[in-house]
Parts: C-alpha cells; sequence; structure tokens
C-alpha cells in the first residue's frame, strides 16, 4: 500500500497504500457513502460537550487529509485493546493516548470515520517504556474504568465528534484537564469500516475460519482507531488482541504471544472460549503502518529474520515462493545501511486483498497472486522491504509527497532486484514500468486529461488520496532518482541515498526538504559527470508528463519479443512457431502489449491454442490476457474471466479488465451482471474504484 500499481508486479495501496502500485482509479471516483449523519456531531450526555475551536480544521491544520492538530497537542503513544467480534464484525474496546501537549490550552483532536465513541477519560499518567523501549498501555492495569482499584485517576472529560466532511470522516474534540498527559477512549468500530475487511471462511485458501484483516493506507486508520490519521504523526504504540480461542491474531509490531490466563486481560480472556494476543511497536510509526490480521494463521521460518505467515493450506508454498527474503533484506542493508525493524515477515493475505503488497513494518500483508509457484513475482518483495527505508524510516509528510515515499522505493527495488537477479531483469522490469507509466499519462481514460495529477509534487487538498492515486508518484519519481544517478555517477548517489535514510530517520518529508537536501549533498560538494546535466528538477517536480530527456531504459531481450509479436501480428508468424522458451511473465507481459491493435479474437484463439493462456496459473500473465480477451470479445475465455473477477480482489487487475467490458454494449450488461455477484467480496477500496467506473449508484 496500498495501494495504483504498475501493472506488472513492480514492486499501493493504497496510495497508499498498498504500497503497491495499482491501476489508476478515476480521480472522480465517489467515495463510500457517507457516514450516517444522525451520528454526527454527537455530544456525550455525562458532561458539558467540548467546544469546537475552527468551523474545518481540515483546512487549518499542517496535513489536508487530517483534522488532526499535532501542532498544538500531539499523540505520542498509543495503547490499544480490543474485543475481536466476527458475529457483529466489530472491535470493541479502548484507546489510551499519550500526549505532548505544545499547547496547554488547546483540546485533542483526533480523525475518526463512523466511530462509535462511548465515553471518554483523562489523566496524568506515569508512561515509563516497557522492557521494549515503549510505554505498554493497552493493559487492564493501565486502562482499567474509573473506579477499580488500580484504575483511581482516570476522570470523565468531555468530548465531541463534529461534522462529517466528504470521505475524509469526522474530527473528535477532547478537552484536556490542566495537568493529564493520556486520554482513554471507549469505543467500537462499525461493521462498514472501511480499514477492515471481514471475510467468510469460503473466501480464505483453507475454508476452516473467518478471517479479519486491516488496509488504513491512505486515510483508513480513522476508521478502525480513533487517531491522529496523518503520515506526518508518528507515535509508538501497544495492544492486546483478544479473538475467539481458534483464531490466531498478528500485528505489525513484535509478537510478544500469547497472553496467560491468569492476566485476565481484555475482559475474561482467560474464559476458556477466548485467548489474547499481546503486541509492542517501539519504533514510532504513522497511523496508516497499523495493522491487524485475524485468522486461521501457520507461520514458517524462512530465515534468521524472516517468516511468512499463512493459512495453513499455503503456507509451504508460500515459503517456497519467498526463499530469497532473507538474501533481499542482506542486500539491502549492504545498500542503503542497516534495517532498523528487527524481523521481516510476510503475512499472505486472501484473494479479497486490493492490493499487491502493503509495507507494514515487521510483517508486510501480500496478495496471494504473487504464488506463481516460480518465484517470478518476487519484485513485489523487493518493494515492500525496500518500504522499510523509504516510506517506513522516512515517511511523506502529506499524501500530495508520495512520490518520496514510492518513487524512492521503486528506484530501492530495482536496485535489490539487480543485486539478487542480474542487471537484465532489474532492466527488463525497468522498461515494462517507464512503458506503463507513458501509457498511463497518455491515456484519457486514465491519467492523460489530468495534467495536475501527472505532477510529483501533488495538491490533494479535498481530494481523497485514494482517488487520485496512480503510477506518477512510482515511476516518475524513480526516474528522477535515475535520473540523478546519472549526472552524479552511482557512486555519490548511494552515499547521497544513505544520507538521506540517516538523517531523516524516523521522521517525516516534504518536497522541499528534498530539494534542499540535494542542493546541498549533491550540487554543492559534487560536480556532475562529463556529458551529463543536472536534472532540472523544478520541470521533474512541478511539471506534466516526463522531461523530454528523462531516463530511457533498455533491455534487447524485450526488444526480441517485440518483434516476434509484431511479426505474428502481421500474419508473418504463426503462434506456434513464437519463440517463447524460457520467457517469464514479464516477456509474456511485453509481448502482449506490443501486438497491434488490430490482432484480435481470432489471433488470440491461435494464441491460446499454442500457450493455453486462458488456463494460465500465473495472475500477470492471466490478468493482461482477459483485458484482451474484454476488449476482443474473445469468448473462449469469458468463463475464466468470471471466476477470475469473482475469485480475486487485487485492483491492478479488476479495473483494466472492467473497464475493457465497458467498452461495448455487450460488454458494459456482462461486467454488471458479473460485478453483481463479485462485489460483496470486493474490499471498500476496490467498491469505490468500480463503483464509479461502473456508475454503481
Amino acid at each position: 500500500m496500498l495501494v495504483p500499481e504498475p501493472r506488472l508486479a513492480l514492486a499501493f495501496v493504497v496510495l497508499l497504500t498498498g504500497c503497491k502500485s495499482e491501476p489508476a482509479p478515476q480521480v472522480q471516483a465517489k467515495p463510500d457513502p457517507k457516514p450516517d449523519q444522525t451520528e454526527q456531531a454527537v455530544t456525550n450526555d455525562a458532561t458539558d460537550p467540548a467546544t469546537n475551536p475552527t468551523p474545518s480544521l481540515l483546512a487549518a491544520g499542517p496535513d489536508p487529509h487530517s483534522f488532526s492538530r499535532p501542532d498544538q497537542v500531539r499523540v505520542v503513544h498509543v495503547g490499544l485493546n480490543w474485543v475481536v467480534d466476527f458475529d457483529a464484525q466489530t472491535l470493541t474496546g479502548d484507546a489510551v493516548l499519550l500526549l505532548d501537549r505544545v499547547d496547554k490550552t488547546a483540546p485533542l483532536v483526533l480523525d475518526s470515520r463512523d466511530l462509535d465513541i462511548k465515553q471518554a477519560y483523562a489523566m496524568t499518567l506515569d508512561a515509563s517504556p516497557g522492557p521494549l523501549g515503549a510505554p505498554e498501555l493497552g493493559l487492564d492495569q493501565v486502562r482499567n474504568a474509573p473506579g477499580d482499584a488500580d484504575a483511581a485517576g482516570w476522570v470523565e472529560t468531555s468530548w465531541e465528534v463534529g461534522n462529517t466532511e466528504s470521505s475524509f470522516g469526522a474530527p473528535i474534540f477532547i478537552d484536556l484537564p490542566p495537568e493529564a498527559n493520556a486520554v482513554k477512549l471507549r469505543y467500537a468500530t462499525r461493521p462498514g469500516a472501511t480499514g477492515l475487511q471481514w471475510l467468510e471462511a469460503q473466501q480464505t485458501a483453507g475454508k476452516q475460519a473467518s478471517y479479519l484483516y486491516s488496509q488504513s493506507q491512505a486515510i483508513h486508520a480513522r476508521s478502525w482507531m480513533p487517531s491522529q490519521d496523518s503520515p506526518g504523526v508518528r507515535a509508538t504504540w501497544d495492544a492486546v488482541v483478544v479473538v475467539p480461542r481458534k483464531y490466531t491474531a498478528v500485528m505489525a509490531a513484535e509478537q510478544l504471544g500469547e497472553l496467560s490466563s491468569e492476566a485476565g486481560e481484555a475482559g475474561e480472556a482467560g474464559d476458556g472460549a477466548t485467548r489474547a494476543f499481546r503486541f509492542v511497536m517501539p519504533q514510532k510509526v504513522p497511523a496508516y503502518l497499523i495493522a491487524l490480521a485475524v485468522g486461521d494463521l501457520e507461520r514458517r521460518e524462512v530465515g534468521p529474520r524472516t517468516a511468512v505467515w499463512a493459512d495453513p493450506t499455503v503456507v509451504a508454498a508460500a515459503a517456497d515462493e519467498f526463499a530469497d527474503m532473507e538474501a533481499m533484506l542482506t542486500e539491502a542493508e549492504h545498500l542503503y545501511g542497516d534495517y532498523a525493524w528487527g524481523r521481516y515477515d510476510v503475512l499472505v493475505l486472501p484473494p479479497a486483498f486490493p492490493f499487491g503488497g502493503m509495507e507494514n513494518p515487521r510483517l508486510t500483508f501480500l496478495t496471494p497472486t504473487l504464488l506463481a509457484g516460480d518465484r517470478s513475482l518476487v519484485s513485489v518483495i523487493a518493494h515492500e522491504l525496500a518500504h522499510s527505508w523509504s516510506g517506513n524510516l522516512v515517511t511523506n509528510k502529506t499524501w500530495g509527497d508520495l512520490w518520496l515515499n514510492e518513487g524512492f522505493t521503486v528506484y530501492f527495488e530495482r536496485r535489490i532486484i539487480e543485486q539478487i537477479y542480474g542487471t537484465e531483469r532489474a532492466a527488463i522490469e525497468a522498461v515494462i514500468g517507464k512503458r506503463e507509466l507513458v501509457d498511463e499519462l497518455t491515456d484519457p481514460e486514465q491519467m492523460g486529461d489530468k495534467p495536475d495529477f501527472q505532477r510529483l509534487a501533488q495538491d490533494l487538498r479535498g481530494i481523497d488520496p485514494d482517488q487520485a492515486f496512480s503510477g506518477v508518484p512510482y515511476e516518475k519519481g524513480a526516474l528522477l532518482l535515475v535520473a540523478l544517478e546519472h549526472a552524479y555517477g552511482r557512486e555519490v548517489f548511494d552515499e547521497f541515498l544513505r544520507k538521506w535514510f540517516t538523517t531523516h530517520a524516523f521522521g517525516s518529508v516534504s518536497t522541499p526538504d528534498f530539494i534542499d537536501f540535494v542542493g546541498i549533498e549533491l550540487v554543492g560538494k559534487h560536480p556532475v559527470l562529463d556529458g551529463h546535466h543536472h536534472p532540472p528538477l523544478a520541470e521533474w517536480i512541478d511539471g506534466a508528463g516526463l522531461p523530454d530527456d528523462a531516463p530511457e531504459p533498455s533491455a534487447e531481450p524485450l526488444d526480441l519479443v517485440q518483434a516476434e509479436a509484431e511479426r505474428f501480428g502481421a500474419g508473418e508468424l504463426q503462434a506456434k512457431e513464437i519463440r517463447a522458451k524460457g520467457w517469464t511473465p514479464w516477456h509474456w507481459l511485453h509481448f502482449l502489449r506490443s501486438l497491434p491493435p488490430a490482432a484480435g479474437a481470432e489471433q488470440m484463439g491461435e494464441l491460446d491454442q499454442a500457450f493455453e493462456l486462458t488456463k494460465s496459473s500465473n495472475a500477470e500473465i492471466l490478468g493482461e490476457w482477459l483485458e484482451m480477451a474484454a476488449r476482443h470479445r474473445y469468448e473462449p475465455a469469458y468463463a475464466r474471466m468470471e471466476s477470475f473477477l469473482i475469485e480475486v480482489g487485487r485492483r491492478k487487475f479488476l479495473t483494466p479488465i472492467y473497464r475493457a467490458l465497458t467498452q461495448t454494449p455487450e460488454g458494459w450488461k456482462q461486467a454488471n451482471a458479473i460485478y453483481a455477484k463479485a462485489r460483496p467480496g470486493y474490499h471498500s477500496i476496490s467498491r469505490a474504484t468500480l463503483d464509479s467506473l461502473l456508475r454503481v449508484p
């Protein structure tokens, strides 16, 4: 993540997000339905309402997508305690927030979306760090309600939920007693929380148990926990999660295992019907990087610092598919410094996950569509791992500067791929990445008629970041870094990146910060190499499209593939004569995309007979093939298309196939018939994109 993903797994959400980029949704895509207006502007009954100090905090605060005012009162640690209820599809519990009160007269302002706030309390809390270096405020002895023996310090305080603003949710205002440094909110999520997806057992690989997972990038954390939901606000956190006994809970944190029944955590965790899991994240992270999953899960070690979590039916295959994780981690450290997060584990989610991957620290979330059986799609792992430096360690301050997360990560990802799999594979991925970007920039159905969203630094005021997400921050951002590498040399540029990460570690950055850093650390210290020039930063950052002298990656193997496609499209070559032996998914994608527009259903039939592409088990190849089938009305692939669209929730595949179907009246009917069946199983992020595309009211 989150989150527009170059059409092959080139390494999100979801804006955000996933992190892995996905096909760009239309910027006009409508958000999910507004929260029930009757629940807005709610004030607690027990005390006088807090006063809303500003009419619109989205305009007043430092982040245009957050109501919070961290410049006045900042959350520095969050203690969470939830009971997971699969029947009600809710989390119920407490959030204990430790505060830094810059302005002693200001209220605490949090982001929320459709949360049921029940009570608010405040106190002066002695929050000493625990053994792992962070306070542990999710434990019962800290969070117990007023009147309990261990919680005499909690005093009920006034609070108010303000008015909802479009897809951004609503602010929560909490009055703070003069000496209070902590707040406790008792609350519950709602079944429609956009940051959570609840799946039935039949939607999982093993079909034995229901499943819950979170996806918070870009602004969905506020839908399942009250928070300062801005990438510019970082906090440590801890959590206790109570689940039915047959389930396992995991989070993107230090996994401390199951609490003993004697601990008595989370309201009767020792009753035999439930069990409680405990987590601590001692490093400061933004709210969008807090992540939770609950299901029938098994863990398999891959290396000393790496492991895979997955459904028991796929965990062995996942461990084999991602066997190179430890080597990738080692190479990443050789490139840009020590890994700061302890372990690097991954969780393979059910197919409904809308992105290729989400870079949650210590526990990357992955789509099962990566399980190709031949390790051909592991660039997603390289991408999410690279986020441990670019995005997680150094984070864009607001979503308008997403390229500082994603452009750096794509560049870093390809350097990892080059080290592990060779320069040719890295070059192939770069060629395909730029081609996808150029196609997106010139296609009026994507970014072609939206020049403002072709810039690296974007003004997203009033726009849901999910709806402005595209491949621009990824590929254009990476190309700018390649241009700087070419101008100053790889050795100098690697030194520059290492210093960027160490200087800004566990902080947030903006585009002006980058420009200043380039001026000091590159322009101010090193000459440009002979025959090169310093890239025009203003044109790259503020201009639409790509500069004329943007780097042009090349890969000879793809030139040969393109020649085969052109000969086949011209009728000079039969399908059975195509020299496809040894082709990877990258080669096949380039071949299919290089076919002339006139190549239609008849030629697709020849290819299908020769290579059985409709039966492909590789999701990348199949996704491209089914988009062609939709565009050219290739009927032999219709049944597979319908099953694929129902079974897979990854937005990078869904969007182009549905869009291709809408190009004909027959396709419109087909798309809407399939969508009616598939929509209930899609994540809210995918539904928002496709509802707009298919004009679902």
